[in-house]
């Protein structure tokens, strides 16, 4: 937040791209100020050369070609700005993203089922577009409050030390009262975006509800909730506007006031003739841009203020320690559980207490239980999705903590309990487990999935484009197309997870029946 930190040196190590960005911001603010400072002059000397000199149009062509060279020059300097801001603005969203997505998959599913799923794509897409205001209107104006006042005092020095002096006694005031803002406006702008979490995260889960909500007569009164939250968010912001107003107006009270005092001075030196109409007019006319700058930081702080909140929200999830991978080679062999315990976080009691069994090459094992007995939990520690509170799970004798997770992803098929399907064609989610595999691959996991007779049954068959999360399926159908995938990936190890709960006596003796020929190889 501003009120600690004008940059968050997080934003630097997370995201390269803005180190370049604000050399470039920096280049620019002094190029900038070189301009406003020639402008200055020529503006003095045109004016001075007219009322003073009686000097005609045609006499001041140069000094008037010259201003209008200053002028586009800042235009350019300010579409570069404009340009380095977008572009480094695209860069950093598209590193956090994929940093925010790696750190994800980095804290594996235990980490993400204890997140609301709404809650995180707001932060990975709203988030992560609202630090736009923060790159393309505040950074630039912080580059410029850097560079512009300390040349302009440079070059007022040099004409008038009063001048000067004033505006170094009331520069300061400026981050002052921006700083002071700031203090005041932390929790507000804090829960602003926690309001706007809060509301996505509320609004997905009823629109993924809304079946259920629909048939328990539950669906008005979430209307009501999101009602509610959303008059809620709306508060927040016209709080925080309503502050963002008012320290704006403060902000430019106090620089209009400090230039007015320098007016002042002046025209008292001019009337007694302590001081001539071009220094006079040079330091005028750069007073104001000594302190627009920084009046300008302190008005697009409040544009980049839900920008920031969400970064902090970003490095939270960035931030949160992951299991240190292993390295080991994974080798062959069977796969064995040591009197392994899993206890979850926030938890009394252990999902698994002791387990031991060994599972051989070739072999095909049941884990059978009731409900809740904790035979999803060992898959997953299998999986290296949860470590064990006690115990190891060995791969080939090695203990699967010390080995490289992706090597050993490589080498499993896994079907869970509730399979996801991406919105794209049946052929893309089949092929997802080895996108090299041809059609004919494809059909033949289908085939042994029992689900070839339903997907030729339907309009384009295999190319036929499902909706999210295999929306237009059934349970069953969606199951079995979970399974195609695990044969299609052909890998030594097989781990389905209750593979047949949605599905008919028929389908299941097929599936079963298939198992057991790929289990044989």
């Amino acid at each position: 937040m501003f009120h600690v930190k004008p940059i968050d040196p997080r934003l630097l190590r997370y995201a390269r791209a803005t180190r370049g960005f604000l050399a470039a911001v920096v280049a620019l603010g002094a190029v900038g100020a070189v301009l406003v400072i020639a402008q200055a002059m020529l503006i003095a000397e045109i004016v001075v050369g007219a009322f003073e000199g009686g000097l005609s149009a045609g006499d001041l062509t140069t000094p008037l070609v010259l201003l209008a060279a200053v002028a586009a020059g800042r235009g350019l300097v300010g579409w570069l700005t404009e340009l380095a801001a977008h572009r480094a603005s695209a860069a950093v969203k598209s590193e956090l993203r994929g940093r925010l997505l790696e750190r994800a998959t980095a804290l594996g599913p235990g980490w993400l089922d204890g997140q609301r799923t709404g809650s995180l794509v707001a932060l990975a897409t709203r988030g992560v577009d609202a630090l736009d205001g923060y790159f393309s209107r505040y950074l630039p104006q912080l580059g410029l409050a850097v560079v512009v006042p300390v040349a302009v005092l440079a070059r007022i020095v040099t004409e008038e030390w009063v001048s000067a002096a004033i505006i170094v006694g009331t520069l300061p005031l400026i981050p002052l009262f921006m700083a002071l803002i700031g203090w005041a406006t932390q929790s507000r702008m804090d829960r602003q975006w926690l309001l706007l979490s809060r509301l996505s995260g509320h609004f997905l889960d009823v629109v993924a509800g809304l079946p259920t909500l629909k048939v328990f007569g539950r669906a008005k009164a979430q209307a009501k909730s999101i009602r509610r939250i959303t008059a809620d968010y709306r508060r927040a912001t016209m709080r925080t506007l309503r502050i963002a107003f008012i320290s704006s107006f403060a902000l430019e009270l106090l620089a209009t006031l400090s230039v007015a005092l320098v007016a002042v001075t002046i025209g008292m030196r001019l009337v007694y003739g302590d001081m001539d109409l071009y220094t006079g007019l040079v330091i005028l006319i750069l007073a104001p841009e000594a302190y627009l700058p920084l009046r300008q930081v302190g008005a697009q702080y409040h544009a980049a203020a839900e920008g920031l909140g969400a970064a902090e929200e970003i490095f939270s999830v960035l931030e949160t320690p992951a299991p240190t991978p292993g390295t080991g080679t994974v080798p062959e062999g069977a796969l064995s559980f040591e009197e392994v315990t899993v206890r979850y976080p926030g938890r009394t009691a252990d999902a698994v207490t002791d387990v031991s069994f060994t599972v051989g090459p070739g072999e095909t094992v049941a884990l059978v239980g009731p409900s809740g007995a904790g035979k999803s939990t060992l898959l997953h520690a299998l999986l290296g999705f949860v470590r064990p509170t006690g115990g190891r799970v060995r791969i080939g004798g090695a203990d699967l903590a010390g080995l490289d997770l992706a090597a050993w992803h490589d080498r499993v098929a896994w079907v869970p309990q509730r399979p996801h399907l991406y919105a794209g064609t049946i052929t893309e989610n089949v092929r997802l487990a080895r996108p090299g595999a041809d059609d004919d691959a494809v059909r033949r996991a289908l085939r042994d999935a029992g689900a070839l007779e339903f997907v030729e049954a339907l309009p384009e068959g295999a190319g036929t484009v499902l909706g999210e999360d295999g929306a237009g399926l059934s349970a069953g159908q969606r199951q079995r197309l979970a399974l195609a995938r695990a044969f299609l990936a052909d890998r030594p190890v097989l781990l389905l997870d209750e593979p047949t709960a949605a599905l008919d006596g028929a389908t299941e003796a097929g599936i079963v029946a298939a198992v057991r020929r790929l289990a044989a190889g």
